[in-house]
């Protein structure tokens, strides 16, 4: 196949950007096109939620993100900040606080590290998704240009030209909403967060250092028909002013946005060689954060898999893609609604948002909401079937000692291959993976807690592939794992025989 890229990636945002680092981790040639000429500098989305945390841990990155940022050990649900973080399990018990600005530079900073290719200032503008390649045809500061390659990744946002181009449906609903965010200077300062449902609607404001607030409006009222016009600082004012029925004065805006809840999800994540990651695939209300971080684990899970496919594997592993991500998409998009519903202000909305917060102080609730948001919760069909609570999950910090040195699981993914832990102390484990030992890593040693398993196998992306409790494993178990997830074993050629 006659190609000049094995993955393009259209958008330089924090998706694109994280894919381009999974992507870089393996070899191959990957190409991020962005159509802006530099980065905005806007601070857009803030938290990043415990798993998307876990997943920059476990490639080595969170100190980058976690120098001077703050974090939250408490998260809202509907305006009702009442989720407690800090009960959920695992180290990264909380909300950190980085700008979307921040993020992206430090992505971008990654992705160049691994050789990764950012241009900027190019514009996608057709499609061809062919049986053998996708053909792409950019307007660069140059002039038009066409680019081949083997996959292609939309990360092009909720309005997303490739979604368009390829065909992919995006049903679901209109906003019916007239919102407005802005990062504004207030000489009145609120003490810390604050979400409030008003008798006009939704208000909040969120810190962001000295007198910088970013300050959001939700009115219950059809979005205005200059909603595509840019925001003005009196026009949040008043609408500020309506939901809460106060004046609050605010200069020297740095950045205005209106927002809505239309709530759409694209039918197929995959078509043919084009696939549909974050914003491009799934847009919904902001309530709670979770765009972004939804985003992030798209890519996270996608990323590895394009990677084994562009190094051999089976074409077939892309479409895992849609099958474990359009479900958590979906229940974003659900959460995300039911939210709105109860953020209403209607009087009639006040009991059962009443009784939803009371609900909410009852730890099994609290913790099914927390882990719901923050995505803790889920959970990978696993090849063969297993009961185990922990297969398909996200793995636990366990730490293990290999060749007399402590480590963790979050280490051990670092480099973004599959590990396959071994502590049986026999040959078995390792006999059964020795065929697939170019594609994983085998790590043998001894836990340091009796609550980790004989034997497990990571994906890449951090999710238990398979786990033995005991040391006398079937591996039979272990080898149909180890073909669906890093393909068949290869095929060892007889020596010819003596003539």
């Amino acid at each position: 196949m006659d190609v000049e890229y094995d993955v393009v990636i259209v958008g330089g945002g924090p998706v694109g950007l994280m894919l381009a680092s999974e992507l870089g981790l393996r070899p191959g040639r990957v190409l991020v096109l962005e159509r802006l000429p530099e980065p905005s500098g806007q601070s857009r989305a803030l938290g990043l939620h415990s798993r998307t945390v876990e997943v920059l841990d476990q490639r080595g990155l969170l100190p980058r993100f976690s120098e001077g940022a703050p974090v939250w050990p408490k998260g809202h649900f509907a305006g009702m900040r009442l989720l407690d973080l800090s009960k959920l399990n695992g180290r990264h018990t909380y909300a950190l606080m980085v700008p979307q600005s921040r993020t992206e530079a430090i992505l971008e900073e990654r992705a160049r590290e691994l050789d990764v290719e950012i241009r900027r200032g190019h514009r996608l503008t057709e499609l061809e998704n062919g049986p053998d390649a996708v053909v792409a045809t950019v307007t660069g500061p140059d002039g038009e240009y066409r680019i081949r390659s083997r996959y292609l990744v939309g990360c092009d946002g909720g309005s997303s030209l490739v979604r368009k181009l390829a065909g992919i449906d995006f049903p679901g609903t209109a906003s019916n909403i007239d919102a407005m965010l802005a990062d504004v200077h207030l000489d009145q300062v609120p003490d810390g967060p604050h979400l409030a449902r008003c008798q006009g609607g939704v208000f909040g404001t969120v810190p962001l250092g000295g007198d910088l607030y970013r300050v959001v409006s939700v009115e219950f009222r059809p979005p205005a028909a200059h909603r595509d016009d840019p925001v003005e600082l009196e026009e949040l004012a008043a609408s500020v002013k309506r939901v809460t029925d106060q004046e609050l004065p605010m200069r020297d805006p740095v950045w205005l946005s209106r927002f809505g809840d239309a709530t759409r999800q694209a039918a197929q994540y995959r078509k043919g060689r084009v696939m549909l990651a974050g914003d491009a695939a799934h847009v919904h209300f902001p309530a709670g954060g979770q765009g972004l971080n939804t985003g992030i684990q798209d890519v996270v899970n996608l990323g590895w898999k394009l990677a084994a496919v562009v190094n051999g594997s089976p074409d077939a592993l892309l479409d895992t893609y849609h099958e474990e991500r359009h479900p958590v998409g979906a229940r974003v998009c659900f959460n995300t609604q039911a939210q709105l519903a109860l953020m209403d202000p209607r009087p009639e909305i006040g009991p059962l948002r009443e009784l939803f917060g009371t609900l909410m102080e009852f730890d099994e609730v609290n913790r099914y909401l927390a882990e719901m948001i923050t995505a803790l919760d889920v959970r990978y069909p696993t090849f063969p079937a297993s009961d185990h609570p922990l297969a398909g999950t996200r793995v636990p910090e366990w730490s293990i000692v290999v060749d007399g040195t402590a480590t963790t699981t979050m280490k051990l993914l670092h480099s973004g291959r599959g590990v396959l832990v071994d502590l049986t102390d026999g040959p078995a484990v390792a006999r059964t993976a020795a065929p697939w030992l170019d594609r994983l890593d085998l790590v043998s040693g001894t836990p340091c807690t009796s609550e980790v398993p004989a034997a497990f196998l990571l994906r890449p992306d951090g999710h238990v592939a398979w786990l033995a409790a005991s040391p006398d494993t079937d591996p039979a178990d272990l080898r149909e794992a180890l073909r669906a997830w890093f393909g068949p074993a290869p095929v060892r050629s007889l020596p010819a025989a003596a003539s």
